[in-house]
């Protein structure tokens, strides 16, 4: 099953870009897809749409799971389509991790705290109502002039060791690092770590939000996988990143967000002591699940050939029966998910997005149109199919009024179920 990548024309092999091993295996090719945030305008649906290889691989040396970098992050990130305050559970998770960190490490006004992709200042802005000084360090222009508008100070770049060096220089070193959602969308994964060392004081605190691929492979949520996430980490492969620039994990904890996410705790060595039981805990449940070598990798592809056999049964069957199924969400993971099954208008008439930014605009690949989410009220289909899964608990509440007709709601990932 497991088959070394294969070179044509004496290309050069695509490289770990964390240890340089020249050699990866396959973990799922899902074939090519367009970006998943570019969402395409009427008048370009007759453009020519660039699709991109979604292959993802992992290092039989450092175990580093990695797509290609076929896309930079100036062509995804200049201006970016994701807003974070459209998610309510997810401007709530924010609030609620800065009251902890403000009171875990006794941040107060005479604290800095840098965030990174703090996007349009959902999380820092409750820092700046708490009177401590802080600074967002955002590469989206649009998204970062929301921010600023907001009140939080913002800089419009990337980290890499240079940007980093130069906060350091102008406002001194960071309590505090946050990095939420963002190591796994950097392909210079040893610049970017490097800059998160530069910022952060040699007492202070790193903390990494990332999906863990453990959830990802026990939960078959291949959809997380799109060009701009180039990197899919275990707290054991963080943790070999991290050491590049001599930052050590301390403490992890497991999070319910994105589907399954870690809270890496990380401090320059010199300050870092041992790790905490539940890093050793965490470690030993990857190594249980087999990802600390490749044997937790085989049968993933199997799987994911599944669920797209039962979506594609139940949409078939579905319009066969002449019931009508609409989407809910315009989600980047959605389109991973609508491409790879290769759904298209006659299988989905439409999506909803409460993101007004999306609607009018056409899914990439599949060209399906986005709606206000006042439309499926209004024509009351007989499913609704809820592209982002992970908020689950949410959506459920939210689309409760779609019982009114009899409508049901189907959920994709981690296995096909319709509820009624």
């Amino acid at each position: 099953m497991w088959h070394h990548q294969s070179h044509d024309g004496g290309a050069p092999p695509q490289a770990c870009r964390l240890c340089g091993s020249p050699v990866l295996a396959s973990v799922v090719d899902l074939g090519a897809t367009p970006p998943c945030e570019r969402f395409l305008t009427a008048d370009q649906l007759d453009a020519v749409e660039p699709t991109y290889p979604l292959h993802l691989r992992v290092c039989p040396d450092c175990l580093l799971v990695q797509l290609p970098a076929q896309i930079t992050p100036e062509d995804t990130f200049t201006e970016y389509a994701y807003f974070s305050s459209y998610s309510e559970s997810w401007v709530a998770h924010a609030r609620n991790f800065v009251a902890a960190a403000t009171a875990g490490l006794g941040l107060g006004a005479e604290s800095f705290v840098v965030e990174v992709a703090s996007n349009d200042g959902y999380l820092l802005r409750n820092l700046v109502d708490a009177g401590v000084p802080c600074l967002g360090i955002e590469p989206s222009v649009n998204v970062g002039a929301v921010a600023r508008a907001r009140g939080v100070p913002t800089l419009t770049a990337f980290l890499d060791k240079d940007t980093g060096a130069r906060v350091r220089s102008e406002h001194g070193p960071a309590d505090l690092v946050v990095a939420n959602n963002v190591y796994a969308h950097v392909p210079d994964v040893l610049g970017f770590t490097a800059g998160l060392r530069e910022l952060v004081a040699d007492d202070g605190w790193v903390s990494i939000e990332v999906q863990h691929l453990l959830s990802l492979v026990r939960d078959n949520q291949y959809d997380t996988i799109y060009h701009e996430h180039f990197q899919y980490y275990t707290v054991a492969s963080a943790q070999r990143a991290l050491a590049e620039a001599d930052l050590s994990i301390v403490d992890v904890e497991l999070l319910p967000t994105h589907g399954g996410s870690i809270r890496l705790w990380a401090r320059p060595s010199v300050a870092a002591g041992r790790h905490s039981a539940r890093v050793t805990r965490v470690l030993q449940q990857e190594r249980a699940a087999g990802l600390h070598d490749l044997s937790g990798y085989r049968g993933f592809a199997k799987r994911v050939d599944g669920i797209r056999a039962d979506l594609l049964r139940f949409l078939l069957d579905a319009a066969a029966e002449g019931r009508t199924v609409v989407g809910y969400g315009a989600p980047g993971k959605g389109n991973t998910l609508l491409n790879h099954c290769g759904i298209r208008p006659d299988l989905l008439a439409y999506t909803v997005d409460r993101n007004p930014y999306k609607h009018g605009r056409f899914t990439p690949g599949t060209r399906i149109p986005i709606h206000a989410p006042e439309r499926i009220a209004v024509d009351r289909p007989d499913y609704v199919l809820v592209l982002p899964w992970n908020l689950r608990d949410e959506l459920v509440t939210q689309l409760s009024y779609v019982r009114d007709w009899g409508g049901r709601l189907v959920f994709p990932i981690p296995r096909l179920e319709v509820v009624s």
